[in-house]
């Protein structure tokens, strides 16, 4: 047990230098501000009006409410991610009324190594002052095994529940080794398949179905300076891009013996040398891969959130830059989606209240204010069926990734970002040549035991 702990507090720590996110907690923004790490909401944020019925926090330090409730006086406390957020007193008010429960409120910091920090810090210490937490899908690849958080199959998460929220995501990110589901995911935030329309059409290229159509796009995509494909090839960053493709080829990201594998990295490695992907984008983060796609350089790219970039520099658009299905390269398409999810702390003395909240979070009327407070896309797809309406550009195409793909969370280890950045390493020095495809596979299965500790 001890050597569980040291692990996770060193893996909080490595977070703290080369956190980077999988997408945004606000999956409206197009711009995942990391590869792992999704900060958007709070940082984007303006700061929220204080609400006299309201106790808040900032960066974990107590600011009492005008009312001068004590924290005796509340049903449990909540440590959460969107305290900044222009809604967030309205979104309070309706969880309070609909649950008829009293939440005292922690801002969890902006920063996310000190977040980290804290989170890693309350849980392992069996701190009870917190009951309910939001952690990313980080933290839950870290913490899930743990013991720290508890399992709600039984009170929450329910066999009718639970069939609604993505299956691959639900057993990848927050199911623990004994089944039992130890979060509730707070919205959907799909690693979409993103196409230049403008392109596909000088090309004469109508649609990327199959791997055939899509290196038929590469081909007719590229050249003068411009390319069928970008990525975020950053070493932090690019763990998204070599995962999509091990799924898609029919692959493990957990097996580098498995030959779908292989077949991926050496699809990447063509893309460079055929000209059809640029080998400097190895420095690339998404802050830099979206200004080029916008201005053309791009065909075709993977990315998280819902086009925000794109629609403030006026490329959003049907006949622009859009969301595509993902080609089907073997037996199935495959998706990432990621979340933040609420859970409970095992330490907690007000768990009735608090599987309370966790069931209204879970719930249609949950989803529903969560989407309508912080613009996140529903986890449940039946729930965003009735609630998205019918003019976001994104439903349809959100619905059909729901329906058609295969929906999976991401594959991290418990010692997540040490993974991540070894992964993106070894990445970055094949497709420099540097050492061999056979190379990075056993040193890929390597890391993979090393981290799965």
């Amino acid at each position: 047990m001890k050597k569980k702990l040291v692990s996770v507090l060193l893996t909080a720590a490595l977070m703290c230098s080369v956190l980077a996110g999988c997408g945004n907690s606000n999956s409206n923004s197009g711009s995942g501000t990391t590869s792992t790490d999704s900060d958007s909401t709070e940082e984007a944020g303006g700061d929220a009006a204080a609400d006299d019925a309201v106790s808040t926090e900032t960066e974990g330090e107590t600011a009492s409410a005008d009312t001068g409730s004590k924290d005796g006086e509340y049903d449990l406390t909540l440590y959460t991610i969107n305290s900044t957020d222009e809604d967030f007193n309205d979104w309070l008010a309706n969880v309070e009324g609909a649950t008829g429960l009293k939440i005292n409120v922690i801002a969890a910091p902006t920063d996310s190594d000190t977040r980290q920090q804290k989170i890693t810090t309350i849980l392992s210490t069996g701190d009870s002052s917190v009951d309910i937490l939001e952690i990313n899908d980080e933290m839950s690849a870290s913490f899930k095994n743990s013991g720290w958080l508890e399992g709600l199959n039984d009170t929450v998460m329910t066999e009718d529940i639970r069939g609604e929220f993505p299956q691959g995501y639900v057993a990848d990110m927050i199911t623990d080794r004994d089944g039992q589901i130890i979060g509730v995911p707070g919205y959907s935030g799909y690693l979409a398949f993103w196409v230049n329309q403008e392109i596909m059409d000088e090309v004469g290229i109508t649609s990327i179905d199959t791997k055939e159509d899509f290196v038929k796009y590469l081909e007719a995509a590229s050249g003068d300076g411009r390319y069928g494909y970008g990525g975020s090839w950053e070493k932090t960053y690019v763990f998204n891009e070599i995962a999509q493709f091990v799924n898609m080829f029919g692959g493990d990201y957990l097996d580098w013996t498995n030959p779908a594998n292989k077949e991926a990295m050496e699809f990447f490695h063509e893309m460079v040398q055929n000209g059809y992907t640029p080998i400097d984008q190895i420095a690339d983060k998404y802050e830099q891969m979206n200004p080029k796609f916008n201005d053309g350089k791009y065909g075709s790219l993977f990315m998280w959130g819902l086009g925000t970039d794109y629609d403030k520099a006026g490329m959003l658009g049907a006949d622009k830059i859009h969301m595509a299905m993902v080609p089907q390269f073997s037996d199935q398409k495959y998706i990432f989606t990621d979340s933040w999810s609420y859970v409970l702390n095992t330490a907690s003395e007000n768990k009735d209240a608090a599987i309370k909240f966790l069931q209204y979070m879970a719930s249609e009327e949950g989803m529903k204010a969560n989407y309508e407070a912080f613009d996140r896309y529903p986890a449940r797809k039946d729930v965003a069926e009735k609630v998205v309406p019918d003019t976001d550009p994104a439903k349809e195409m959100y619905s059909r990734y729901a329906n058609e793909c295969v929906v999976k969370g991401r594959p991290m280890l418990p010692q997540t970002m040490e993974f991540i950045s070894a992964m993106g390493t070894i990445f970055q020095s094949y497709m420099k040549d540097e050492i061999t495809v056979d190379d990075f596979c056993a040193k890929a299965q390597e890391y993979v035991e090393t981290y799965n500790k």
